[in-house]
This record gives structure tokens, C-alpha cells and sequence, in this order.
């Protein structure tokens, strides 16, 4: 078995900042990708940051140059700093993890999410 379990969601001010984290446990061979996602009420799950396990990232359009992510492989745990936030970052921000249990079964893995809500 394997749980993502997510912190650091909470309401801050517009321009404000946070941290996440998303820490991975379970029967773990290997951790591939960790990634964030947001979803905002009525619209679509997407991209906000991906990180693979030699530390390559990749960021959505909207939160380049505001959010950094990073990961401790030797903690199994993924990290999004998130500065400059807007009222529009509001969302509930998953973490995703493509991994390999020790029973060789590779996919990928859902946290249960975390709620940001940006504003004044």
C-alpha cells in the first residue's frame, strides 16, 4: 500500500506565500515523476509543476517564475513553494506521484488534496 498525504494548503493574501509538501509512504521500490495539480471549482485538473527523480522540472504557463518545486528523495517527499500568489491560484492542489512499489506494480498514485485559497 502507498499514501501521498499533503500539507501546508491554508488561506493567504493575495502576493502572500505558501509551502506544500506531499510526502510518499508505503511499499516504495522506486519514485519516478512527482508532480502538483490544481483543480478550481468548474474547471478542468491541470498541471502545475512536475518533478522526475534526477530532479528535471517541468511548470504550467501560469506559475512560471512564482512557484518552485523540489523533492527529497531521501524523504520519498515533493515540495511546491508557491510566492506572488493570485486570487486565481485558488484551488485544491493535488499531489501525484508515478512510482514503483516493491512488488514491481508501477502507476501512479493521488493524494486526497489540499485547499489554497488566495485573498484579501
Amino acid at each position: 500500500q502507498v499514501q501521498l498525504v499533503e500539507s501546508g494548503g491554508g488561506l493567504v493574501q493575495p502576493g502572500g506565500s505558501l509551502r506544500l509538501s506531499c510526502a510518499a509512504s508505503g511499499t516504495i521500490f522506486r519514485l519516478y515523476r512527482m508532480g502538483w495539480y490544481r483543480q478550481a471549482p468548474g474547471k478542468q485538473r491541470e498541471l502545475v509543476a512536475g518533478i522526475t527523480i534526477g530532479g528535471s522540472t517541468n511548470y504550467g504557463d501560469s506559475v512560471k517564475g512564482r512557484f518552485t518545486i523540489s523533492r527529497d528523495n531521501a524523504k520519498n517527499t515533493a515540495y511546491l513553494q508557491m510566492n506572488s500568489l493570485k486570487p486565481e491560484d485558488t484551488a485544491v492542489y493535488y499531489c501525484n506521484a508515478d512510482l514503483q512499489t516493491t512488488g514491481y506494480t508501477r502507476r501512479d498514485y493521488w493524494g486526497q488534496g489540499t485547499q489554497v485559497t488566495v485573498s484579501s
